[in-house]
């Protein structure tokens, strides 16, 4: 069921919430969490839709906040429509979208606040552009998690490498949940025989893939050895991550992705294996991201010091 309430008002939204949950509709009840999205206006469907697959592991309300590029636009009048979406227009969540113009994009929490779910936790997720500070912004400022997409930006890496000065716990990025197969992976790999130390590690992906320079800088971190120079920029043709060199004194290890979804293991001395690597879909990155709601610890060591470290030298123990 869909309900739209054109230049509408949040007293006015409240109103229909309870409405529609007295005449039997969707209940609050179950809902574990307050997700608020935060994006552009004529560009909330696609976080829609990922939104609402992940609620059927998550159930949860969803709020859409949706104004001009940039913010409020003075030259529009002040407008507000929202719309309800429940049942089977929601997947396992309600969703609220607020589409705002004018002056009323300039007090995003003033929007959300009073729809909040009580004692429920907030997280907010920017698909598009984000703020500079998310953890200062008025929407970041009331999150217990808050979830950016540096692939989205105009410059992704760049995007990573600004996150090391204004990380904050709660912070993360999808670029970093899309590492979780490739570092259950290679973490599984170095589990096994001979368990030598790796010397040396090259990462090769798109130049502009920001997954590309977290898994170098996660390796660096974790295993302390040299990343080469080239390993976050030499490209093969195609987006994202290509491949992972480990050198260890019986012969390196190589896990690539030459193939759509699928991934070949070379190792020293062991057939070739063809393994099931993926790529993650918006909705399997939220639904990770929102199995957990305090704060990622690795990504925040990952993000303030392993990037920084892909330029320096390894310190000899």
């Amino acid at each position: 069921m869909i309900v739209d309430l054109p230049s509408s008002t949040i007293s006015r939204v409240q109103k229909t919430l309870v409405k529609i949950r007295e005449e039997g509709g969707a209940v609050a009840l179950g809902r574990v969490l307050t997700l608020i999205i935060s994006t552009r206006l004529g560009e909330e469907e696609e976080a829609i839709e990922a939104a609402n697959e992940a609620s059927r592991e998550h159930p949860m309300r969803v709020i859409v906040v949706s104004s001009s590029p940039g913010g409020h636009d003075v030259d529009v009048d002040a407008r507000l429509d929202a719309q309800i979406r429940v049942g089977g227009d929601a997947g396992a969540s309600e969703v609220i979208l607020l589409r705002a113009y004018g002056d009323t994009a300039s007090d995003e929490e003033g929007l959300v606040t009073g729809l909040l779910l009580p004692d429920a936790p907030v997280v907010v997720w920017w698909p598009g552009d984000h703020p500079v500070i998310v953890s200062e912004s008025p929407l970041g400022r009331i999150a217990q998690r808050r979830i950016t997409d540096a692939a989205s930006q105009a410059d992704p890496r760049q995007s990573i490498v600004d996150q090391a000065d204004t990380y904050e716990p709660g912070d993360t990025d999808f670029a970093w949940t899309r590492l979780t197969l490739w570092r259950a992976q290679l973490a599984a790999v170095l589990d096994q025989p001979p368990y030598e130390p790796v010397t040396a590690v090259e990462v090769s992906g798109s130049p502009d893939s920001p997954s590309t320079l977290l898994l170098a800088a996660w390796l660096r971190l974790q295993l302390q050895v040299p990343v080469g120079d080239d390993a976050t920029t030499r490209a093969t043709g195609s987006s994202g991550i290509h491949g992972v060199k480990l050198v260890r004194a019986s012969g390196p290890i190589e896990l690539e992705r030459s193939v759509v979804n699928v991934a070949t293991l070379t190792q020293p001395g062991q057939p070739t294996h063809d393994l099931s690597l993926p790529r993650r879909s918006l909705r399997d990155c939220l639904a990770e991201e929102l199995r957990r709601l305090d704060p990622d610890d690795l990504f925040g060591n990952v993000v303030k010091h392993g990037v920084r470290q892909l330029g320096e030298p390894v310190e000899n123990s």
